[in-house]
């Protein structure tokens, strides 16, 4: 049985994450050819702390994208701890917009990475499909969302929202587009 990697030191916590952080607002704000210098000043840490975490680009990459993925996906079970399931569902849409813009502005890396040989979207599918599930499950339950509803439409149906309203400009719109896919997925919205 292979060894499994020990767990981080906090500090070396922090470091990964800031490096993770600055990295998504790099590759989305200046492309695939970001140097790598200029992501380890923007986390604050070294180069040399960087590669210990990340040896390569695509390997930087890739996990910047699974990161926020693992973002996006977890915060579905907080946003219902905390709000009626229909509000919940309407926040995480909001929350997968901004994780869509995120990846369209890292559109050019992630094509470089894929270029290499990593896999960043081995699991997205899967995460992303049990994170909605999850949403609508518990909308169902409480007798607020329709219960026939598959999870994968409503990620196609994010995604074309994401498509149309990408411009920072047409946020509001995206809010509009929003608030009519929920309606249309709320109990007795189908009959």
């Amino acid at each position: 049985m292979p060894a499994q990697p020990s767990p981080l030191r906090a500090d070396a916590r922090r470091n990964r994450d800031r490096i993770l952080e600055a990295a998504v607002r790099a590759f989305s704000e200046k492309g695939a050819d970001v140097p790598i210098d200029t992501i380890a000043k923007a986390a604050g840490v070294g180069s040399a702390t960087l590669y210990r975490h990340f040896p390569t680009r695509e390997a930087l990459v890739e996990a910047a994208y699974r990161n926020e993925l693992a973002r996006v996906c977890d915060s579905a079970a907080e946003l219902l701890s905390d709000f009626p399931p229909d509000r919940a569902l309407r926040l995480w849409m909001d929350r997968f917009i901004d994780y869509l813009a995120a990846k369209q502005g890292m559109a050019e890396a992630l094509r470089a990475a894929i270029a290499s040989g990593a896999d960043p979207f081995a699991e997205s599918l899967d995460r992303l499909s049990t994170a909605v599930n999850t949403l609508l499950h518990a909308g169902a339950e409480a007798g607020l969302l329709r219960p026939d509803i598959d999870p994968v439409d409503i990620g196609l149906s994010l995604s074309g929202i994401s498509l149309i309203t990408s411009a920072p400009d047409q946020r509001g719109r995206a809010d509009r587009l929003l608030d009519l896919l929920l309606d249309g997925l709320r109990y007795g919205a189908g009959r």
